[in-house]
Protein backbone atom coordinates (compact mmCIF):
# COMPACT_ATOMS: atom_id res chain seq x y z
CA UNK A 1 0.00 0.00 0.00
CA UNK A 2 0.77 3.52 -0.31
CA UNK A 3 0.53 6.44 -2.38
CA UNK A 4 0.42 7.83 -5.72
CA UNK A 5 1.22 11.13 -7.21
CA UNK A 6 2.10 12.06 -11.05
CA UNK A 7 4.15 15.30 -12.01
CA UNK A 8 1.50 17.42 -13.26
CA UNK A 9 -0.54 17.42 -9.95
CA UNK A 10 -3.42 15.45 -11.13
CA UNK A 11 -3.20 12.73 -8.48
CA UNK A 12 -1.81 14.11 -5.27
CA UNK A 13 -1.01 11.46 -2.48
CA UNK A 14 -3.87 9.51 -3.86
CA UNK A 15 -4.15 6.24 -1.88
CA UNK A 16 -3.37 2.63 -2.84
CA UNK A 17 -3.14 -0.82 -1.54
CA UNK A 18 -5.68 -3.90 -1.32
CA UNK A 19 -8.40 -2.16 0.09
CA UNK A 20 -8.91 0.31 -2.66
CA UNK A 21 -8.26 -2.98 -5.27
CA UNK A 22 -10.50 -5.29 -3.44
CA UNK A 23 -12.27 -3.94 -0.73
CA UNK A 24 -14.16 -0.59 -0.87
CA UNK A 25 -12.01 1.94 0.56
CA UNK A 26 -11.40 5.24 -1.08
CA UNK A 27 -8.65 5.76 -3.15
CA UNK A 28 -7.65 3.75 -6.78
CA UNK A 29 -5.65 1.18 -7.85
CA UNK A 30 -3.10 0.14 -10.85
CA UNK A 31 -6.11 -1.49 -12.88
CA UNK A 32 -8.19 1.63 -12.40
CA UNK A 33 -4.93 3.64 -13.44
CA UNK A 34 -4.12 1.18 -16.77
CA UNK A 35 -7.75 1.57 -17.58
CA UNK A 36 -7.93 4.96 -17.43
CA UNK A 37 -4.63 5.55 -19.45
CA UNK A 38 -5.99 2.87 -22.49
CA UNK A 39 -9.32 4.49 -22.66
CA UNK A 40 -7.96 8.26 -22.85
CA UNK A 41 -5.02 7.09 -25.67
CA UNK A 42 -7.10 4.66 -27.33
CA UNK A 43 -9.92 7.77 -27.75
CA UNK A 44 -7.11 10.50 -28.77
CA UNK A 45 -5.47 8.71 -31.30
CA UNK A 46 -9.43 7.68 -32.38
CA UNK A 47 -10.14 11.67 -32.36
CA UNK A 48 -6.54 12.17 -34.13
CA UNK A 49 -7.86 9.59 -37.22
CA UNK A 50 -11.12 10.72 -37.40
CA UNK A 51 -10.27 14.74 -37.58
CA UNK A 52 -7.46 13.61 -40.37
CA UNK A 53 -10.28 12.40 -42.64
CA UNK A 54 -11.98 15.16 -42.37
CA UNK A 55 -15.00 14.34 -39.40
CA UNK A 56 -15.18 16.43 -36.38
CA UNK A 57 -16.47 14.25 -33.76
CA UNK A 58 -18.98 16.43 -31.13
CA UNK A 59 -18.74 13.52 -28.63
CA UNK A 60 -16.18 10.49 -27.88
CA UNK A 61 -16.51 8.37 -24.34
CA UNK A 62 -14.87 5.84 -24.45
CA UNK A 63 -15.18 3.10 -20.96
CA UNK A 64 -12.82 0.62 -20.27
CA UNK A 65 -12.86 -2.19 -17.93
CA UNK A 66 -9.76 -4.29 -17.36
CA UNK A 67 -10.20 -8.00 -15.67
CA UNK A 68 -7.39 -9.13 -13.28
CA UNK A 69 -7.22 -12.86 -12.50
CA UNK A 70 -4.86 -14.94 -10.26
CA UNK A 71 -2.12 -15.97 -12.08
CA UNK A 72 0.18 -18.56 -9.64
CA UNK A 73 0.95 -16.74 -6.76
CA UNK A 74 0.24 -13.59 -8.56
CA UNK A 75 -2.41 -11.59 -10.71
CA UNK A 76 -2.56 -10.17 -14.31
CA UNK A 77 -4.31 -7.72 -16.36
CA UNK A 78 -5.70 -10.37 -18.98
CA UNK A 79 -8.01 -8.37 -20.79
CA UNK A 80 -8.74 -5.20 -21.40
CA UNK A 81 -12.59 -4.11 -22.97
CA UNK A 82 -13.36 -0.99 -24.55
CA UNK A 83 -16.37 0.55 -24.91
CA UNK A 84 -16.92 3.69 -27.39
CA UNK A 85 -20.04 5.80 -27.41
CA UNK A 86 -19.29 8.31 -30.07
CA UNK A 87 -21.35 11.16 -31.68
CA UNK A 88 -19.83 12.01 -35.04
CA UNK A 89 -21.77 14.11 -38.11
CA UNK A 90 -21.74 11.75 -41.43
CA UNK A 91 -20.53 8.55 -39.68
CA UNK A 92 -23.45 5.94 -38.58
Amino acid sequence: RGFVSTRSGVLQEQRYGFGTRFEDEPGTNPEELLAAAHASCFTMALAFQLQGAGFTPTELATEAAVSLVQEGEGFKIDRSTLTLTADVPGID
